[in-house]
């Protein structure tokens, strides 16, 4: 069993993927002197790519740079023509982000490759380990370029955006000197890849809750977004009776518990959350004329998410009605589930009891490279439990120990990704 064994420095370490996330949390890492920030295509991306090439150099790989700036590195297998397992997970991170979002599913795949690098060992197929550029979107108004390149899903025409500074995509790969037109190049061909492996902290606090340092991942859940109107009128705050005012903020808050009702007596895995909320005229003394607000729901699987989304526009229709308001209800997203491959989830269970813990199942509520990746190939996600459910914040953290448990079912995983399935 692997967390039996003894591994020298060189073989595989956890707490070595972890300590290498915070040396990545600091400048020259960083596009922001306080605090973490790593954009795509930015001086700090450019850093880490360099850092992490070296770790993935001394773990026995051979490096590159594809055409959407995605790092790889490369351990050859046995069968040259064989289809390659990727590992992977994102380089960049949110502002004022925490250290292991991303980076930790990176480091711990070098780790593995590591521990076979150290015993002179191949497998029968390559492994390729990925950072990919691009998946929080925190640079440019999309998320997962880098992703969707690798997948051969990528729609040249969202490519057609500019930062905040009014730098636009081709600019900033030609920096890099990429060239855009070339961004497809990035796609592999259906049939080369054998599998993608994406071990994420779980950025929720299931795992600490049921006192787990690892969770298999069964779907990446379903998304809608929208935008809510609330249209009243707006008077004055003294001279309005209570019985005259068509108040759109006590109806926006009428309809946010019935939201809130909705999410809480659906099933475990189907959260609905109003994030942000803008009224006008905004003034202590006028009756509020207008609301908006976005909304969110995901869940499981997109009968789940649609079912709630009609219960939620049925009362938002008997709320606006009873109290005279008008409600729009505009969709601005809408992303199916992705469930993560049966066989590759059996082969999760498999290695997490190999270490003597309970394999538990659970929905990713937040979305990762791996909902895009399955498009090329079955996918497979491993949660690592963080501290408090913490993330996109400096507080995240993650146990060495958890990570030592995480990178022991990894290469589990690995090892006997060839063996026949026993269900």
């Amino acid at each position: 069993m692997l967390s039996t064994q003894r591994l020298s420095p060189d073989s595989g370490s956890g707490a070595r993927a972890v300590a290498r996330c915070d040396a990545l949390g600091v400048a020259p890492y960083s596009d922001t002197p306080q605090g973490l920030f790593r954009a795509w295509l930015s001086p700090a991306h450019r850093a880490a790519i360099a850092q992490v090439s070296t770790w993935m150099r001394q773990a026995g790989m051979q490096v590159r740079l594809d055409a959407a700036a995605n790092l790889i590195g490369r351990y050859d297998g046995t069968q040259a023509d064989a289809p390659a397992l990727l590992i992977g997970s994102h380089l960049d991170s949110v502002r004022d982000a925490g250290r292991y979002d991303g980076p930790l599913g990176i480091l711990l795949g070098i780790e593995c490759v590591a521990a076979l690098h150290a015993q002179a060992r191949r497998l029968p197929f390559a492994i390729e380990v990925i950072a990919f550029g691009d998946e929080e979107g925190s640079r440019f108004p999309a998320s997962m370029f880098c992703s969707r390149a690798v997948a051969g899903t990528l729609d040249p025409t969202t490519l057609a955006v500019t930062d905040a500074a009014g730098i636009d995509v081709a600019t900033a790969l030609a920096d890099w000197d990429l060239d855009i037109a070339h961004i497809q190049h990035a796609a592999r061909t259906p049939g080369s890849v054998l599998a993608y492996l994406e071990t994420h902290i779980e950025q929720g606090p299931v795992l600490e809750a049921d006192g787990l340092p690892v969770g298999i991942v069964t779907a990446i859940a379903a998304q809608r977004r929208f935008a809510l109107r609330f249209d009243g009128r707006a008077g004055h705050a003294g001279t309005t009776t209570m019985a005259l005012r068509r108040d759109a903020l006590s109806a926006a808050a009428e309809a946010l518990l019935a939201i809130e009702r909705i999410a809480r007596d659906g099933s475990n895995d189907l959260v609905a959350t109003v994030g942000k909320l803008q009224l006008a005229p905004g003034a202590v003394n006028v009756v509020p004329g207008r609301v908006d607000c976005t909304l969110d729901v995901r869940a499981g699987d997109d009968a789940t998410r649609d079912a709630a989304v009609r219960a939620i526009e049925q009362a938002l229709a008997r709320i606006g009605a009873a109290r005279g308001i008008a409600i729009a209800i505009t969709p601005l997203q809408t992303l199916a589930a992705s469930p993560c491959a049966p066989t590759l989830m059996t082969r999760l269970d498999h290695a997490v009891a190999a270490q003597g813990i309970a394999p538990r199942r659970l929905v990713s509520g937040a979305g990762h490279d791996a909902m895009t990746m399955a498009a090329l190939c079955p996918t497979a996600m491993l949660f690592v439990r963080c501290a408090g459910g913490i993330s996109h914040h400096p507080d995240e953290h993650v146990d060495p120990a958890d990570a030592e448990v995480a990178l022991a079912v990894m290469r589990h995983f690995i090892e006997h990704l060839g063996d026949p399935l026993v269900t």
